[in-house]
């Protein structure tokens, strides 16, 4: 029996919960999990905001533990191997989407909390290739953040091949947007921080922004107009995305990682004018969680963690509700 903590009604607080797994599958790997972070998607879940919850419900999806049994065919763990699992814990395999090595867009790809049970637990399972081993260098304690909200704002940098003498900035300097910032120094871009927080200008600087700006001031968002190559937003708010689509640089790009709800209230001919593009991206690949491990560890990239117990997880998600996490959670044994 695994044991785990579990809601079983949409926003109730999680208890004890114990079930059976079952037979480990031949492609399988059993993690025993040594800590897992909590991401505002597992709030959003638990919230059923997005109307797939199934209940009892075990969040959890950003896990760092130790394979403790691996199934017949499974060559690319081993027990006793420090691992991380993140949004997905299962591909197809063979679809012309992750032959392409781009699994983390497989239509059929299975998220760790939905469908199957999470890691707010003393074990949890996933298909192998979805377990990714952790390289030295990386602190085990904090980088389940990494797995989600890390990969997050690592992935964009790899898919649009950005360069490193890229201006890039980042709205919102929180669960994401702390590491954006991380990521995006030592990559070598030139960094600005878009907040409204005075204490968090101070912290911004001091996580790898070159430059601040209130992003409530039309006259800061005038100043950097037609500078940026890319703008990160991490957002899930309604903002005035005219505004910043006129700080891009020709060619620029509004790439969104937050999950804006509301619709975009776009003018078109801030696009057309400067041949500018919208996007979105998900979480990253294995191959790509993989190689921004060994980015991190080059660079000694951390995410800046408050930790609880896992018999404090109530108290957690109460905090991460009142938008208190600095500036992420992690559940630890």
């Amino acid at each position: 029996m695994i044991k785990a903590y579990a809601a079983m009604s949409a926003g109730a607080p999680l208890e004890a919960f114990e079930y059976d797994p079952g037979v480990l599958a031949n492609n399988e790997v059993e993690i025993a999990v040594e800590s897992c972070g909590l991401c505002h998607s597992d709030l959003s879940m638990l919230d059923n905001d997005w109307g797939f919850t199934a209940y009892p419900f075990v969040p959890g999806h950003e896990v760092i533990g130790t394979v403790v049994a691996i199934g017949a065919d499974v060559t690319s763990s081993a027990i006793g191997q420090r691992v991380g699992l993140g949004w997905h814990s299962a591909y197809c395999n063979t679809c012309s989407t992750c032959q392409a090595g781009d699994q983390n867009l497989c239509s059929s790809a299975q998220p760790t909390i939905a469908g199957r049970h999470g890691g707010f637990a003393d074990k949890v399972r996933a298909q192998a290739t979805a377990v990714i081993n952790l390289p030295d260098g990386v602190n085990p304690d904090s980088a389940g953040p990494l797995f989600c909200g890390g990969i997050t704002v690592f992935n964009p940098l790899v898919q649009f091949d950005i360069k490193p003498t890229a201006k890039v900035a980042v709205i919102g300097i929180g669960g994401l947007g702390h590491m954006a910032l991380q990521f995006l120094n030592a990559w070598g871009c030139e960094v600005t921080a878009f907040t409204t927080s005075e204490r968090k200008k101070a912290e911004s600087l001091e996580m790898g922004a070159h430059h601040v700006l209130n992003s409530s001031s039309e006259e800061e968002l005038a100043s950097a107009a037609g500078k940026f190559d890319l703008i990160l937003s991490t957002v899930n708010a309604k903002l005035d995305w005219n505004g910043y689509l006129a700080t891009l640089a020709p060619k620029g790009r509004l790439h969104f990682v937050g999950a804006t709800l509301e619709p975009l209230d776009i003018g078109v001919f801030n696009l057309i004018a400067a041949q500018r593009t919208i996007s979105g991206s998900p979480v990253g690949s294995p191959n790509t969680i993989a190689a921004m491990l060994e980015f991190a560890a080059l660079h000694k990239i951390e995410p800046v963690v408050e930790y609880f117990k896992f018999d404090q997880i109530n108290e957690a998600i109460a905090r991460l509700r009142e938008g208190k996490a600095h500036y992420r959670i992690v559940l630890k044994k």
